[in-house]
């Protein structure tokens, strides 16, 4: 007579077991048919990519900066790491200036800004303690002259909505800004009305706990400023930018939220990004009110230790899901329609960084069904 409770104990002891730690087993890419993140801004994503700069200590060394502007454009990345595959598939360094925003009576930059592939690189991790080998460097300094900085750009520019991370700090002089964002390529910038942007900015001239957050533009034709299109965020549970911590940016259909080391700490509606966008990061000063002006012989770094991204892009088939707002890729409207988005993943259940693990499908059943094949051999026995 005891059999039967014993079963029923058991299966539901099974019909638990998804919700526990063990059910979610990590997992590689090809086996995931989609990802799901967390936190208020939770979506489905079809594609992960984790770039990791821990351990790259073959390719580690601080170039010197490269005083003569020309030069300094035309300079070659800083190592091989960045000019192989793994880098160049997803990344473009970019080598632009800002001369015409200097002659603009939009902007009120003050110094010339020339970017150079000479300002990013890989760095040896020399803290105290370090958790990791290397870390990518992306720097920018005053020179008697210009302003050399750095920017890299996402080689996919139809991005359709994102989870994008990064482990990083931020250290150096007041007057410069850090920064990771998504950017619609709209080419005249002066038309307003048709910028699409999310910003995380950390200013080098703000208190080491505030990071601005903005949908731009947040400024008018007029110059006043829009305040419902920024947030200024004091970093949580009393750390600073010249802590490593994961910042997180979730622009999703009708808004973007940030994160920091999991802690939700702002979400924007008001002027969400809708269209195709591209994703950027970069270290940058232009002398004007928004960066301040660095003094001559200063620099500031953004360093990173890894970036990671989930994300849907934009098809040639465009049809709208049952998402408000949402626009299908090919891949999201057949894996729908053949009813194939069968593994869940995650990038938040984990405990590994950089690691995926399943939520639902497959492997998370098989679990299930292991335990009910023990119930009824317990139960027969």
């Amino acid at each position: 007579m005891g059999y039967p409770t014993l079963f029923q104990s058991l299966v539901v002891i099974s019909s638990l077991a998804p919700l526990s730690t063990a059910a979610y087993p990590e997992i590689s890419d090809d086996r995931c048919d989609c990802y799901l993140t967390n936190g208020s801004s939770s979506n489905y994503f079809t594609t992960h990519k984790f770039f990791d700069f821990r351990d790259k200590a073959d390719y580690a060394g601080v170039p010197a900066i490269i005083g003569d502007v020309d030069a300094s454009i035309q300079a070659d990345p800083t190592s091989d790491y960045f000019s192989s595959d793994e880098w160049t598939e997803y990344w473009d360094l970019q080598s632009w200036n800002n001369s015409a925003a200097l002659s603009s009576s939009v902007s009120d930059a003050s110094v010339f800004m020339a970017h150079s592939a000479n300002n990013v690189y890989i760095e040896k991790n020399q803290d105290e303690n370090a958790d990791s080998t290397t870390y990518l460097t992306m720097r920018t300094a005053r020179l008697d002259d210009f302003q050399t900085a750095c920017e890299f750009e996402s080689s996919i520019h139809n991005y359709q909505y994102l989870s994008v991370r990064m482990y990083a700090r931020t250290i150096g002089a007041p007057g410069a800004v850090t920064a990771m964002f998504t950017y619609r390529d709209i080419g005249d910038t002066s038309d307003l009305t048709a910028v699409q942007e999310s910003d995380l900015e950390i200013r080098t001239l703000d208190p080491p706990n505030s990071v601005q957050y903005t949908n731009q533009p947040s400024y008018t034709s007029m110059g006043l400023d829009v305040q419902e299109a920024t947030r200024n965020v004091t970093i949580p549970n009393e750390r600073d930018w010249t802590n490593w911590a994961v910042y997180r940016m979730d622009w999703s259909p009708g808004k973007t939220t940030w994160y920091i080391d999991g802690d939700e700490v702002a979400s924007i509606s008001f002027q969400a990004p809708r269209d195709p966008s591209m994703l950027i990061f970069n270290s940058w000063s232009d002398g004007g009110s928004w960066t301040g002006n660095m003094s001559v012989g200063s620099e500031a770094e953004l360093q990173v230790q890894w970036i990671e991204l989930v994300y849907n892009t934009t098809g040639s088939s465009e049809k709208r899901s049952d998402t408000p707002g949402h626009i299908m890729t090919r891949e999201e409207e057949e894996k729908r329609d053949e009813g194939s988005c069968y593994n869940i993943c995650s990038i938040d259940q984990r405990e590994q960084t950089g690691t995926t693990t399943l939520l639902q499908g497959s492997a998370s059943r098989a679990i299930i069904s292991w335990i009910v094949i023990l119930c009824l051999a317990l139960f027969a026995w």
